[in-house]
């Protein structure tokens, strides 16, 4: 049997303008593969980690380089071969996830009993990301949230006047619980007095103060808010060395290039004892079925990618009172 693979690139607009403190974002470009058996099609959604130099183009040409070598296999045997032949990325991520979704449908089941699961998923509470923006504007953002049922409130921020972004959500989400992205920003800033600060408005978790490379300076701190690794956790082998200095590890299948490395990399944070949550990039329901999956056992959950464009793709997730669904 030979595998027919397709990859394409689909451009899909966000609602409004997503902004971090690596820049703001209009659009999004997604890898989407299509894995067919002849019978059945397993199908994968990818989107570039820029910040690490991918884009949309480059994903399409690693596919495009592996096709025929991965064509040829079984689809388990594809899957294991992927792992060496792709590095960690969107690539290996949309091409993994289709894989495991043709395989799922080969064999009659749901993805959730292929991966071992023992019982159905659950709908999730999940985050709604409040873009960086000026304090009002980000007020504004978290009213509005709130008001469409987000209980769970993630703020990008970026190192400059912080506290005052905080205290504007909190202002406009009273009762709100609220994580903060600092998305490395944080290499000028007190962490321990920022923390310390941002506690006391309630702010439950830090993800990624400092930029990679630079975590070990987070093992001569004790922070009053538990911190997460982002852009410093990729794979399960990151663990070992981010154990002791972080409370806990965001896993996102871009990242780690699927769901085969993203189950890895939730075993080896669950041995080292790292809480674990489950985010997202910019994407379609798509790209948001395999991880809603690792999500199920996950700390806190991240999952808003679809809720932040302007449309999803047919039959996507619900989003309904602060919690994420099937449809």
């Amino acid at each position: 049997m030979t595998l027919h693979i397709s990859a394409s690139l689909e451009r899909w607009p966000v609602d409004g303008q997503f902004t971090i403190a690596r820049g703001a974002k209009k659009f999004v470009d997604l890898i989407v593969v299509a894995v067919s058996d002849g019978t059945h099609i397993g199908q994968g959604e990818g989107t570039a980690i820029y910040y690490l130099g991918e884009t949309a183009e480059e994903c399409l040409r690693q596919i495009a380089r592996v096709t025929d070598t991965i064509a040829a296999f079984n689809v388990p045997m594809a899957r294991v071969l992927l792992q060496s032949e792709l590095p960690p990325g969107a690539a290996r991520n949309a091409l993994d996830c289709a894989l495991w979704d043709l395989e799922a449908k080969q064999n009659g089941q749901a993805l959730w009993e292929l991966i071992g699961m023992t019982s159905p998923p659950v709908p999730l509470e999940t985050a709604f990301t409040i873009s960086l923006g000026t304090p009002d504007a980000m007020h504004a953002d978290a009213r509005g949230a709130a008001a469409n049922g987000y209980k769970l409130l993630k703020l990008k921020l970026n190192g400059d006047a912080d506290r005052d972004r905080v205290a504007a959500v909190r202002a406009g989400a009273p009762s709100a619980r609220i994580i903060v992205d600092a998305n490395e920003s944080w290499g000028a800033v007190d962490i321990v007095a920022e923390a310390e600060s941002l506690k006391t408005l309630g702010v439950a978790m830090i993800e990624q103060p400092l930029p990679a490379g630079q975590d070990a300076a987070l093992g001569n701190i004790s922070a009053p808010l538990p911190i997460f690794a982002d852009e410093s956790c990729h794979v399960a082998a990151d663990v070992p060395r981010l154990s002791g200095l972080y409370q806990g590890v965001n896993i996102k299948l871009d990242k780690a290039g699927g769901l085969t490395e993203a189950l890895a990399l939730c075993k080896a944070a669950e041995s080292a004892k790292m809480d674990v949550m489950v985010g997202c990039m910019l994407s379609t329901s798509l790209a948001i079925q395999a991880a809603f999956l690792v999500a199920q056992t996950a700390s806190w959950v991240d999952l808003d990618g679809p809720a932040l464009l302007q449309k999803d793709r047919p039959g996507g997730f619900r989003f309904a009172h602060g919690c994420l669904s099937p449809a």
